[in-house]
């Protein structure tokens, strides 16, 4: 019997290893492309031996790319960045780097191929982040027109880089900085968005663009507030003017792991929210997962005494 075959760029990274363990769970044989091969392996227990592989593949090389798809029936394509490294990066790997995985995609003959954009990009918008995503996805479509592209609001989960982010910061910090209180997220959970790649497999629907956002919107002062409540951190939210944040981003944009950047203060300019209309997890047959069910979970540990008595008291 031939093996059925998914190749997953991206797949040792946060929506990754979700995405992964479900296309083991599904049969397939499962390539993890990416940099970070050592990170890639250590994803092979989510299926039996030998199902996952990892597969060094930088979305760059274009022949590192070919091989990692020749002879794959499906794609996964979950490259990102949220801040570049060197000018650059995000034309290289988010727009670029899409091109290079579609018509590699193609070339192989790949039946479905699954592309994760972010919610809100756009050719004229001014964040070079958002232009580059909406130019991968242009790319997608030029290259291979049955794509399915996904666009993802805030993702919350076990392992993600926000709800965490606060909550460590609010146990070291007496005050949390506010900066774009106003702006309102939709967040999503990051196991809903793996279904949503799984669905997006299917011959329904090929070719289709689905925003994806949890079933409820709140400002980034809300959510906030939300982490300092369920992390029972009690601590002064101060709003930081966006001029304010654009100069501390100027002085920090040299320093290695900066916690804000100029572009990402661009995004923050503008919700992130699912438009009026467009397809979303319902579309998908998903019914979407309400963060207050999921995170307080793994905010627990941020408490003080690390939420063991609280863990313990209901």
């Amino acid at each position: 019997m031939t093996a059925h075959i998914a190749t997953v760029f991206g797949g040792s990274g946060f929506i990754g290893r979700y995405v992964v363990k479900r296309l083991a769970a599904a049969g397939y044989e499962v390539r993890i492309a990416a940099r970070d091969t050592e990170a890639a392996a250590a994803l092979k227990p989510m299926g039996d031996v030998g199902q996952i592989v990892a597969m060094g593949a930088a979305v760059n090389d274009a022949a590192a790319v070919a091989r990692a798809v020749e002879g794959a029936e499906v794609v996964v394509s979950l490259v990102g960045i949220l801040a570049e490294a060197r000018p650059g990066d995000f034309q290289r790997i988010q727009a670029d780097g899409a091109a290079t995985i579609a018509q590699a995609a193609t070339a192989a003959g790949v039946r479905r191929l699954v592309h994760v954009s972010a919610l809100g990009v756009s050719a004229e918008h001014p964040s070079l982040y958002a232009r580059s995503k909406a130019a991968g996805e242009a790319a997608m479509r030029a290259a291979f027109p049955a794509a399915v592209i996904l666009r993802p609001s805030l993702v919350f989960g076990p392992e993600d880089g926000f709800f965490n982010r606060f909550a460590r910061m609010a146990q070291l910090s007496p005050v949390m900085p506010v900066i774009g209180g106003a702006t309102r997220f939709q967040p999503v959970y990051v196991g809903d968005v793996a279904d949503a790649v799984m669905t997006g497999l299917s011959d329904a629907a090929a070719g289709k663009t689905f925003e994806l956002g949890g079933p409820r919107v709140a400002t980034m002062r809300e959510l906030l507030t939300y982490i300092l409540a369920e992390t029972a951190r009690p601590r002064c939210l101060v709003a930081v003017p966006m001029g304010v944040a654009r100069m501390q981003a100027m002085l920090l944009e040299h320093v290695p792991g900066k916690p804000l950047t100029r572009d990402q203060l661009l995004l923050l300019a503008r919700d992130n929210v699912v438009a009026s209309g467009a397809d979303g997890l319902a579309a998908l047959g998903i019914a979407a997962t309400p963060m207050e069910a999921v995170v307080p979970g793994y905010l627990r540990r941020y408490r003080p005494g690390g939420g063991v008595r609280s863990a313990h008291t209901g």
